[in-house]
């Protein structure tokens, strides 16, 4: 042997030693002693320490690693140092408990399980050929471990074979849950009524579900596959507000709705953040100059076209809205237009209440931060008076008990809808899921994944699915490896589905970066959320040379004559023309859909927004809500595909998810 390979092999030895040591040495864990009330249960409160693993916590409080990671989703993803977890007080033993599947295998199951040692170069997908099992199956008989960073000789779990169901025929496996494919007109009570259930009772076994559409899968809980669903009389549900729930969606028009003649006279409120304070200010102080090592001070005069940036957004919405305005008022309305600047200060908004001033008006437009959101709506609520969020926001609990208040910014979870749907056709595929490992991103990307395997599922055995997700990593940490964990992940043989399941900056570049790399050697379609049409700091060639396919909060056709009049009225009255991701589109959008079907319907098109269907400039409004007592929130998304001919292309209109 000579020095070099004696060398190599001392070197991976100790690597495997170092490792090994690392895994099975358990740093001691003692139970916290801070407990929390949540919803009248009793939590531990324990703060991940150094060297502490799902699997050393979980003995400590006697429980098993499952009980942990369900009632804490992100461990699933790994711990960090000082990562809080909540335990119930209810489910903690007096002594440490076996853990199936955990890292020592303390309760081996030779009849359940063969027990396969790590060998170099292996992988889990390796492993699942192998043996003849699913990656998913061998995750889950291995829980409380990260089965990616195991050491070479490590016993990993494997499911026998022959104690798996056979998978002749999916529609008679016993062990998949039964799916209700949702359809027009129907709500969470109807459907429930429809299986003998409560409504509590379906809503618990489907949490990620808040607004059930056309086309969803709703899990029936008690019921498999082979069951029939059980019908009974609609007063076998005696929950309190039922009736109340339900939703009665009107036909939706199969043409646009014609706004001409108009006739009326309408209050509208802009609550805005104009930051007018600050625009004002026509001086600043210049202090980027140094002499001798100290900062020169002076004052510099701002341009009479100076706009303040933070508020350069809403001022073109305003315009937006402006020209909008304009357009109705040719059409016959009288129009007044009451416009407030309104900032992240509740302050300022419970004076405006107070005044009396937004009590007479007919449409309110903001405000954009939720705090002050939720004020107004639940004040105009009372009143009668409906308000537009009119910019995304990060959720939509400010739609409960708000029957007046509607979203035209979808939220990422209708996205993530859209996309699980959109899975469906890749059934056979290998799916890539790239997060980051924020404490955000971690808790939605659970849900996320069931909305995907909740798709799938119906289509084929869950043994049977390859969707796997990979924690993303810059390469300032992994550097050239960062790209290799990709490649690990994707398959050779297989058409590779890749989810870019995150809006983060660095997330989103330079995931597009390494797959347009390892684009030459694998097959692969790539997904993005919405955030993706914003990314400027990327070679957008890159995205045409992948065919990148996004759910879209909107599609301007420039060639429409709609498009090219906004355009030349917009530079005749601002002397510029908008971009394509200026607010003035989305501002111009709202106005005019709003007063013209309140013009055109009365107060029943705020009860029914779905009768209302005008061509408007660069998107459509598909508003839902879950009850009769909440507001409602667009679902219309364009997938948008970047064509190999370097043209943004719209794909399958009249399929986009939830377009009747």
């Amino acid at each position: 042997m000579n020095h070099k390979m004696h060398k190599r092999i001392l070197i991976s030895f100790s690597i495997v030693v170092f490792l090994s040591s690392m895994l099975f040495s358990q740093v001691p864990v003692e139970r916290s002693k801070d407990k929390i009330v949540i919803s009248g249960i009793t939590y531990y409160l324990h703060t991940v320490k150094k060297g502490e693993t799902i699997y050393s916590i979980s003995k400590a409080y006697g429980i098993t690693s499952d009980e942990l990671t369900k009632e804490n989703p992100p461990a699933l993803n790994g711990l960090k140092e000082g990562q809080s977890l909540r335990i119930p007080e209810k489910i903690v033993g007096t002594d440490p408990v076996s853990q199936a599947g955990s890292v020592l295998h303390s309760s081996r199951d030779e009849n359940r399980f063969i027990y396969h040692k790590l060998q170099p170069g292996e992988t889990i997908y390796y492993l699942s050929k192998k043996y003849s099992v699913s990656e998913n199956l061998i995750v889950q008989s291995n829980p409380g471990i990260d089965i990616n960073k195991l050491p070479l000789g490590y016993e990993v779990a494997i499911p026998r074979r022959e104690l798996m169901t056979v998978k002749e025929n999916f529609t008679t496996l016993q062990t998949q849950p039964y799916y209700h494919k949702v359809i027009n007109g129907e709500t969470m009570a109807s459907i429930a009524r429809k299986y003998g259930l409560t409504v509590r009772e379906l809503r618990r076994e489907n949490r990620d579900v808040r607004f059930p559409q056309v086309g969803d899968y709703l899990r029936i809980p008690g019921m498999n596959i082979s069951a029939e669903p059980a019908v009974v009389p609609a007063e076998a549900d005696t929950l309190p507000g039922i009736a109340e729930e339900s939703v009665i969606l009107r036909e939706k028009p199969s043409e646009y709705t014609r706004v001409e003649n108009l006739s009326g006279s309408f209050n509208i409120a802009v609550l805005l953040p104009f930051y007018l304070s600050e625009n004002s200010a026509r001086t600043s102080i210049d202090s980027s100059k140094m002499v001798k090592g100290k900062k020169v001070y002076s004052y510099v005069t701002r341009s009479d076209d100076w706009i303040y940036p933070r508020s350069l957004g809403f001022v073109e919405m305003y315009e937006g809205i402006l020209l909008a305005a304009d357009t109705l008022r040719a059409l016959g309305l009288n129009i007044n237009i009451h416009a407030f600047d309104i900032k992240n200060d509740t302050v300022e908004v419970l004076q405006l209440i107070r005044t009396g001033k937004l009590d007479k008006m007919d449409l309110i437009i903001g405000p954009v931060h939720s705090a002050n959101l939720s004020l107004v709506a639940s004040y105009a609520g009372n009143l009668g008076i409906p308000v537009v969020s009119p910019v995304q926001l990060s959720n939509n609990t400010v739609l409960e008990n708000n029957p007046y208040l509607f979203m035209a910014g979808s939220t990422l979870e209708v996205a993530q809808k859209a996309i699980a749907k959109k899975m469906g056709e890749y059934q056979n595929s290998n799916i890539v899921l790239i997060h980051s490992n924020s404490e955000e991103e971690l808790q939605n990307i659970s849900s996320f994944r069931n909305l995907i395997l909740s798709e799938l599922s119906y289509k084929m055995p869950l043994e049977e699915i390859r969707l796997r997700d990979m924690v993303f990593y810059s390469r300032s940490v992994f550097g050239n490896d960062s790209i290799n964990r990709l490649s690990q992940a994707l398959s050779e043989r297989t058409r590779n589905v890749i989810i870019i399941a995150s809006e983060d900056t660095p997330v989103m570049s330079e995931s597009l970066t390494n797959i347009h790399t390892l684009s030459r050697k694998f097959s692969v379609d790539v997904f993005g959320y919405p955030g993706m049409r914003f990314l400027e700091n990327i070679e957008h060639k890159v995205c045409f040379d992948l065919g990148l396919t996004i759910y879209s909060p909107y599609w301007i056709d420039y060639n429409q004559k709609d498009i090219i009049k906004f355009n030349a009225d917009f530079l005749a009255k601002f002397l510029t023309e908008p971009s394509e991701m200026s607010y003035a589109w989305q501002g111009y959008d709202i106005f005019y859909y709003f007063i013209s079907g309140l013009a055109l319907h009365g107060k029943e098109f705020i009860l029914h927004p779905e009768i209302h269907y005008p061509d408007l400039l660069h998107t459509e409004f598909d508003f839902r809500r879950r009850s009769s007592l909440d507001g409602f929130e667009n679902q219309k998304l364009f997938l948008i595909r970047y064509s190999n001919n370097y043209e943004l292309e719209l794909i399958n209109n009249e399929e986009i998810v939830n377009k009747n």
